[in-house]
């Protein structure tokens, strides 16, 4: 087989709330120094498979910085393979954005046909898991399949966020719904796909003549091919995550702190890959304290960082206390501060003594009441708490924030301080 591998990396991940305001939700940190699209990236490469492009759209200039020319993932300077970058083609008098997921493949048919590729891989760039692909593609190739779709169990109270497939009992799906609402099976597409080159592009084509369809893989182009053609779905086993919202992005970072974790990400044979700054070691300073914590390079701890997981380059100050937090980049917590489940963004700064997250009212947010009612209060890119200020539950602090934005030094749970 000849393979071309398609990133889908254009989701704006609407419900995480404003930590998607600054960038594509593949681009959010995650486990400390990771990116959440370095997951997918480097299980291409650990699984040989070198010629990529990344379909973006959202906020693109935070993946394209990241990426960069491919270098960290060893993809830079192969004349044949090696990391390319689409965009939405500028041809259409319309539109010049993807419509859907089947449009992001259509509208780079093109490119994909010059690329003389047999076979498609397609995967979602916002989702964290490890997988060599090239099981599911041997799979695919001995099931002579038109599509082939890695497939996970998943709880039943979650299965109305995914597509849903039953399958007979030589794996060949039978029936396929798109987040159906009282779902009644768990088997879950992953979002990844394997397609005969010809045969998905004859399928888009048609597709795009259609004034009825969404042009989206899940609602559209898979049920008609598992209404009329071989479609099959590969059994995987490992660790998947799937970053919905802003519970479970916290609830994920946090989880990588079990003994043992759900994934390994000290695993020699199948190191994941990313762009990091050259920067000093982690440095612990009297009476500094770490508890069951990831904490990244650069930063700098005279305060306590329990049971929380630490981007590089954070700094807690003596006094300061951060308890079951996620920290981003950059971050200043100034001393006496205390912060309990918290995510901040990159460069917030904390004010001295302030209480961040605290308290046991868990008020859902009145701006966001169905992305912000689990507990966790999240703090904007570069925003700036006052000293003293106390903020409660479910809380939204806007990107660039400053104190002069907060009218009252009590923000009470599920209250959102805007950026003026």
């Amino acid at each position: 087989m000849q393979i071309l591998a398609l990133v889908l990396a254009g989701g704006m991940g609407q419900s995480l709330s404003v930590l998607t305001q600054p960038r594509a939700k593949p681009a959010l940190p995650f486990a400390g120094k990771y990116r959440i699209i370095d997951f997918p990236l480097s299980n291409l490469v650990n699984s040989s498979l070198s010629r990529i492009a990344i379909l973006i759209q959202y906020k693109a200039f935070s993946i394209i910085e990241h990426l960069g020319n491919g270098e960290p993932w060893g993809l830079y300077g192969q004349e044949q393979n090696g990391l390319q970058i689409w965009q939405p083609s500028l041809e259409r008098t319309d539109s010049e954005k993807y419509l859907g997921t089947a449009d992001a493949v259509y509208q780079n048919r093109k490119y994909i046909s010059a690329a003389g590729s047999d076979t498609l891989l397609i995967l979602s760039g916002d989702q964290i898991y490890k997988q060599d692909y090239r099981e599911l593609l041997r799979f695919h190739q001995g099931k002579n399949a038109d599509l082939t779709i890695a497939s996970t169990q998943v709880p039943l109270d979650e299965a109305h966020r995914f597509g849903i497939m039953q399958v007979d009992s030589a794996a060949r799906i039978t029936s396929f719904t798109e987040k159906p609402q009282q779902a009644r099976d768990t088997l879950a597409s992953m979002g990844i796909y394997v397609f005969k080159t010809d045969y998905l592009l004859r399928l888009l084509a048609a597709d795009a003549l259609n004034t009825a369809s969404h042009h989206d893989f899940g609602r559209d182009i898979i049920p008609l091919v598992t209404q009329q053609d071989q479609a099959y779905a590969f059994p995987f086993k490992g660790c998947w995550f799937d970053i919905g919202n802003v519970e479970a992005y916290w609830k994920k970072n946090l989880d990588l702190l079990q003994d043992p974790p759900p994934m390994i990400l000290h695993d020699p044979d199948w190191v994941i890959h990313t762009r990091s700054a050259e920067t000093h070691p982690l440095k612990v300073n009297s009476p500094g304290k770490i508890i069951n914590s990831l904490v990244s390079d650069g930063c700098v701890i005279h305060g306590e960082v329990n049971n929380s997981v630490l981007s590089p380059g954070v700094r807690v100050e003596a006094g300061a206390i951060v308890r079951d937090s996620v920290i981003m980049n950059d971050a200043l917590i100034h001393s006496g501060a205390i912060l309990e489940r918290v995510v901040l963004d990159k460069g917030v700064t904390i004010g001295a003594n302030g209480r961040i997250g605290g308290g046991n009212d868990n008020s859902p947010n009145r701006d966001e009441p169905e992305i912000l009612q689990a507990g966790i209060t999240v703090i904007g890119k570069r925003a700036i708490t006052p000293d003293e200020v106390v903020i409660g539950r479910n809380c939204r602090i806007d990107m660039d924030a400053a104190p002069v934005d907060f009218e009252k030094m009590v923000i009470s749970s599920g209250a959102t301080v805007h950026h003026r």
